[in-house]
């Protein structure tokens, strides 16, 4: 195969890997919001990520990949528990009355409280000034889209759904931090250790479902088809594919570019909730998100760049810490 045909093959596969990560993560919220109408939320998360971890992990063994150590479960178990325990737990029950497209803008801030943490902890990253103006942005969007609705237009908010998903998000930073922290000391493949978090966070989840007691409630036969093929969505399609292809982006692009996926991905939610979800899309919205998005695309970028300085990396979604092949 000649170089040029090796280029346009190349450039192929990475269109298809954006294609993926931006529609299929975007997608996620509505398919949750889908999935929840007849399966309860913590048995949705725990079911879903038990299945994907497997599946990931027996994917990733049969290619090759070393088993895990001891260190990378204890490692994996906590930062699971964090990150996709609390954070997804945390977006799965807070659309039980938060619409998907704003969920999703929230979500969008992780980056924020990840920069405040890595600076506050012990011997911190201070971050640059560029970087204290897209924190200012994002708290500011964050005022607009759940202050009173005299701020801008009009509309509302559910508080305790935007407190959980406050807390969720938290427990994401927190996670991606220790990941970040712990990656030189892992001995494991970026796959396998993403399959053992999937792992961790079902068992969190299954947790939680028994003590909201779900099970008792709980009918197979009561779950629509909607919500069977949206619960397949998200395995397959978020977890599994949407994982793989954000993998190969980090190979593949610089960090800036793959990191993208932080702000098109509350884009793509909202147009999908108010496309299929009859969620209304209010000035205050659209002005939040603006404002939302922008601070968090300054703080991407400029932290990406910054990694060429040898300053500590934003994690991604995904919990690894994000390399820049350029």
């Amino acid at each position: 195969m000649t170089p040029a045909a090796i280029a346009k093959r190349n450039r192929t596969r990475v269109l298809i890997a954006f294609a993926a990560v931006y529609v299929l993560w975007g997608s996620t919220y509505l398919f949750i919001k889908y999935a929840i109408d007849t399966i309860p939320p913590f048995m949705l998360g725990a079911s879903r990520f038990v299945v994907a971890g497997t599946l990931l992990y027996a994917l990733a063994r049969w290619r090759g990949a070393p088993p895990a150590s001891a260190r990378d479960w204890r490692l994996a178990a906590i930062t699971g528990v964090l990150m996709l325990g609390m954070g997804n737990m945390a977006v799965v029950w807070s659309e039980l009355s938060v619409p998907s497209g704003i969920v999703a803008l929230i979500v969008s801030t992780v980056p924020i409280w990840i920069v405040l943490m890595d600076w506050l902890r012990p011997r911190g990253v201070r971050p640059r000034t560029p970087v204290f103006f897209g924190l200012g942005l994002g708290l500011v969007g964050m005022g607009i889209l759940i202050g009173p609705g005299a701020i801008v237009g009009k509309g509302h908010v559910n508080e305790i759904g935007v407190l959980v998903l406050f807390i969720g998000s938290l427990g994401w930073a927190l996670g991606s931090i220790l990941t970040r922290g712990g990656g030189n000391r892992r001995s494991g493949s970026p796959v396998i250790f993403s399959a053992l978090q999937m792992l961790a966070a079902a068992v969190a989840m299954a947790v939680m479902s028994l003590v909201a007691r779900e099970p008792a409630t709980f009918s197979l036969s009561a779950v629509s088809l909607r919500s069977a093929l949206s619960w397949v969505y998200l395995v397959l399609a978020g977890s599994i594919i949407g994982y793989t292809a954000y993998i190969y982006l980090l190979g593949a692009v610089s960090a800036a570019k793959a990191a993208t996926y932080a702000y098109v991905n509350p884009v793509i939610a909202v147009f999908l909730g108010w496309a299929f979800a009859n969620e209304p899309i209010g000035m205050r919205t659209v002005v939040a998100a603006v404002v939302i998005l922008a601070g968090v695309a300054i703080i991407s970028t400029t932290h990406s760049s910054a990694h060429a300085t040898g300053e500590h990396p934003i994690p991604s979604q995904s919990g690894e810490k994000v390399r820049s092949a350029a």
